[in-house]
């Protein structure tokens, strides 16, 4: 039982820091979202009840985090717009699963008006980065931001904030420096991690239960638009090379991410 729920922490933590992943969903898959979130809003008295399957879990989280951290920085490096192709088929065939859960309780005409406003302001807002040339230089703030959005995946089934990240030029040096252990990085993104636990997960948690339609198609429109703005269209053109890797890195991860879906909806999630 301590290995099963060290590789589910993992696998977790994968979903935290991996575009496309929710870490949040996992945690609803593998039946201890509520548990950690228990643990978020009263860590001394559940980690007294639970520490037995808190330990492994939490354990796993961190590895599973740093690990494929790390690989994600050398892959960024080395092979961007691969990389970046392989995340998009992630997210892309992530979204007929948020979609589904999104209707989980039913759709109404406000379901899909916070779509469509979360889908606007975030595509408005980063198409307007990019148009008048906004440098993002990543400091101190921006990771605290960068923890901010981590600590949102989490709390959040079905965010996967590490997709907004991306067009603003933060996921890169936030991967690596959190697979290279800086502490330059990580002091700054963790005190953004855990004030937005502290400040926020007792209130997402409330939104999830009283407003489930709204909040999570609100979240998919932010997905989808974050990224819309990442697709690198002209890698596609550059060689016959290039486009043909970026379409192969593009279906392997809607491929992935199709078998994960269908992995997920046989797993039995515990009430």
């Amino acid at each position: 039982m301590v290995g099963l729920r060290f590789l589910q922490g993992a696998l977790i933590g994968l979903g935290a820091v991996l575009p496309g992943i929710s870490g949040g969903v996992l945690c609803v898959v593998f039946g201890v979202y509520r548990t950690i979130m228990e643990l978020l809003s009263h860590p001394i008295t559940t980690l007294k009840k639970q520490y037995r399957m808190l330990i492994p879990l939490v354990v796993g989280l961190c590895f599973g985090f740093v690990i494929i951290a790390k690989i994600l920085g050398f892959l960024l490096e080395k092979y961007p717009n691969p990389s970046v192709c392989l995340f998009i088929g992630l997210i892309g065939g992530m979204i007929p699963s948020l979609f589904r859960e999104a209707g989980e309780k039913g759709r109404s005409k406000g379901s899909f008006i916070s779509l469509a406003i979360c889908f606007s302001v975030t595509l408005a807002l980063l198409l307007g980065i990019n148009l008048i040339h906004v440098t993002i230089t990543p400091n101190f703030g921006w990771y605290l931001f960068c923890g901010f959005c981590i600590a949102l995946s989490m709390i959040a089934p079905g965010m996967s904030f590490s997709t907004l990240l991306m067009p603003l030029g933060l996921y890169t040096p936030l991967v690596t420096g959190i697979g290279d252990f800086d502490f330059g990085i990580l002091v700054p993104a963790g005190i953004g991690a855990i004030l937005t636990v502290i400040l926020l997960a007792k209130a997402v948690d409330s939104l999830m239960k009283n407003h489930y339609n709204l909040a999570f198609h609100g979240i998919i429109g932010i997905v989808v638009a974050a990224t819309l703005v990442i697709i690198p269209f002209s890698s596609f053109v550059e060689s016959v090379t290039s486009g043909v890797v970026n379409v192969v890195c593009l279906v392997v991860g809607v491929v992935a991410a199709l078998l994960l879906d269908k992995f997920n909806r046989k797993v039995e999630v515990p009430e």
